[in-house]
């Protein structure tokens, strides 16, 4: 950097510590003020469609995941209360024949087994399909919205979808 440049740079940082200063004087938080720094969007609907494909908001933004990867998401998508990954051969029929209907050339050995060990907590596949299920959404989301459409949870507690039902249109 310039020494110009490296001027100018310190006098910016100077006025924005001003700013914040004056800021804080009215009575706005310093919260606040980071957060207007970061302004976030608005949570969008999401609408799976007819045929299982995954669309965000008015602009209808599709999100692309795997065959398996999209039944694990709508499996928990159908079960807004949460699964606790411990549970998971509890939904390995429920999960089966959410994978059939997405996969239209049928469940080979090979899907079956995919499906045995995404639902066998002993193993990481699971973790695996929700880390990508997490990427896809914080691709195309600011991560503090993302974290509404992936599957989060703490350990040894039932995982789930945050956002709110009103904003899943299942068509």
């Amino acid at each position: 950097m310039h020494e110009k440049e490296s001027d100018e740079l310190k006098q910016l940082l100077k006025e924005v510590r001003s700013r914040m200063q004056q800021l804080k004087e009215y009575g706005v938080s310093e919260q606040e003020i980071l957060s207007s720094l970061h302004p976030t969007q608005p949570l969008q609907q999401l609408i799976v469609s007819r045929n299982y494909r995954l669309f965000l908001g008015d602009d209808c933004k599709e999100i692309h995941l795997e065959p398996l990867v999209k039944a694990v998401y709508l499996l928990f998508l159908k079960h807004p209360e949460g699964i606790n990954f411990k549970d998971l051969p509890d939904y390995r029929e429920e999960l089966t024949r959410l994978y059939d209907k997405i996969r239209p050339w049928g469940l080979t050995d090979r899907a079956l087994q995919s499906i045995e060990d995404v639902t066998n907590p002993m193993l990481n596949s699971i973790n695996e399909k929700c880390a990508r299920i997490r990427k896809a959404f914080v691709t195309v989301l600011d991560s503090n919205v993302a974290e509404y459409y992936y599957i989060k949870g703490t350990r040894g507690h039932s995982k789930r979808i945050a956002l709110p039902p009103e904003l899943i249109l299942w068509e």
